[in-house]
């Protein structure tokens, strides 16, 4: 009595060309908004990041990715030697590095 009935729409030609046109434009908008706002950013960042840490010489002062910051005594390939106080040097894989610090503004990690 206060139900209407429902009844199926038959299959029409044009209608289902545009709906599905429809149906995924806000799935594509969604990822192009993503990819514009954080994947492509994200990874403009770690290419630099990579860049800085494959750039590390002796008598940088870096950061490990545990905290300690310390200055490059040598470093080869993988490997990177950490001075984090006179005398006490550790070996730290290059790619835990998550910094280098300026030496122009950073205060000495050995005094």
């Amino acid at each position: 009595m206060f139900i209407t009935p429902a009844f199926a729409q038959t299959a029409g030609g044009q209608a289902s060309g545009a709906g599905i046109l429809v149906q995924m434009a806000p799935l594509v908008l969604i990822f192009v908004v993503f990819y514009f706002l954080l994947i492509r950013p994200q990874q403009k960042k770690m290419k630099e990041h990579k860049a800085k840490i494959d750039a590390v010489k002796k008598g940088d002062q870096v950061v490990t990715g545990g905290g300690l910051v310390g200055k490059v005594v040598r470093v080869d390939d993988i490997y990177a030697d950490v001075e984090l106080a006179p005398g006490m040097k550790v070996k730290a894989v290059k790619a835990t590095l998550t910094d280098v610090i300026d030496p122009m503004t950073a205060k000495p990690a050995n005094d």
